[in-house]
C-alpha cells in the first residue's frame, strides 16, 4: 500500500501538527490543495455499512453531504462501502437522480456536479471513505484519479493509527515508520509477514485492521498472534483462523 505518494502525504500531514488540527482534516485539507476538487469527506464504516461519522470534512456542505447519505441510506459513500469499489459520478445532473433518488436531487441543490467516492480498505476489512465533491460536471484527470486514490490509501492508515495511537504524539513516526516500535507488536507483525509473505508494513496494516473490525486494540491483537492464538490467513482477503490456545 505504501507507494511514495502514500509515503509523502503521510509525511506532509504528520509534519503539520497543531492540537487545532487533527490528523484527518489535515489529509482532507491536503487533498482539497492537491485535487481539482471542492470539498473532501472522510466517513468511517463497520461491517454493516456506514457508521454515522464523519471524521473530517473540509467545509459545512462537505459535512452536511456525508452526513445526508447516512441519513438516506444511499448516496455513493454508501454505495462505495457495500462494493468495495470506488464510485465515480462525473455528472450528478444527468444520472445523480437516478443513481440516487433521494440524495441526487439534495446534492444537486447544495450546488454539487460531480462526486467521487473511495472506499479505506485493508483486504476484506472496510474502514471507510473517502469522498470528494465538485462544482462543476467533468471526470477525474488520469493524474488526479491516481492521486486520489494515494490519498485514499494515505486515508487508511490514518484510520487505523488513531484507532490505538495518541494523536498529539509522536505522529510522525507512528504513520511514517515501517513498524509499530512495541516490542510485541514488532514481533507480532513479523510473523504476520511469514503467514501472509506481505511486507512488514502490510503487515502492520493488517494487524490494525482486524483490531479495527473487531473493536480491539493493536496490543491485545498482538498479544493474540505472538501466543499462537491468532493467525492470519491469506485464503481469503483480510481473513484469520482463529486457534484455540494450547
Amino acid at each position: 500500500m505504501r507507494n511514495p505518494r502514500v509515503a509523502e502525504i503521510l509525511s506532509v500531514i504528520a509534519d503539520r501538527g497543531g492540537e487545532q488540527s487533527t490528523l484527518p482534516t489535515r489529509l482532507c485539507v491536503e487533498c482539497l490543495s492537491a485535487l481539482t476538487v471542492s470539498g473532501v469527506g472522510v466517513a468511517l464504516m463497520t461491517p454493516d455499512g456506514p457508521s454515522g461519522v464523519v471524521l473530517a470534512a473540509t467545509d459545512g456542505r462537505a459535512r452536511q453531504l456525508e452526513e445526508l447519505q447516512f441519513a438516506l441510506g444511499e448516496g455513493p459513500c454508501v454505495e462505495a462501502s457495500g462494493s468495495g469499489r470506488p464510485v465515480l459520478e462525473p455528472d450528478l445532473a444527468t444520472a445523480g437522480s437516478a443513481r440516487w433518488p433521494r440524495f441526487g436531487a439534495a446534492v444537486l441543490d447544495a450546488g454539487v456536479r460531480a462526486i467521487f467516492a473511495f472506499p479505506l480498505r485493508v483486504g476484506a476489512i472496510q474502514v471507510g471513505v473517502l469522498d470528494l465533491y465538485r462544482d462543476t460536471p467533468g471526470s477525474l484527470s488520469a493524474i488526479d484519479l491516481a492521486d486520489a486514490l494515494a490519498f485514499a490509501d494515505a486515508a487508511t492508515v490514518v484510520v487505523l493509527h488513531l484507532q490505538d495511537h495518541d494523536e498529539h504524539g509522536d505522529a510522525s513516526a507512528a504513520l511514517t515508520g515501517p513498524i509499530d516500535s512495541r516490542a510485541e507488536v514488532h514481533q507480532a507483525t513479523g510473523m504476520i509477514t511469514i503467514q501472509l509473505g506481505v511486507s512488514l508494513a502490510e503487515a502492520l496494516l493488517r494487524l490494525r485492521a482486524h483490531a479495527y473490525a473487531t473493536d480491539q486494540t493493536v496490543s491485545a491483537v498482538a498479544a493474540d498472534v505472538v501466543n499462537r492464538r491468532l493467525q492470519f490467513d491469506d485464503s481469503e482477503p483480510g481473513a484469520t483462523t482463529q486457534r484455540d490456545q494450547p
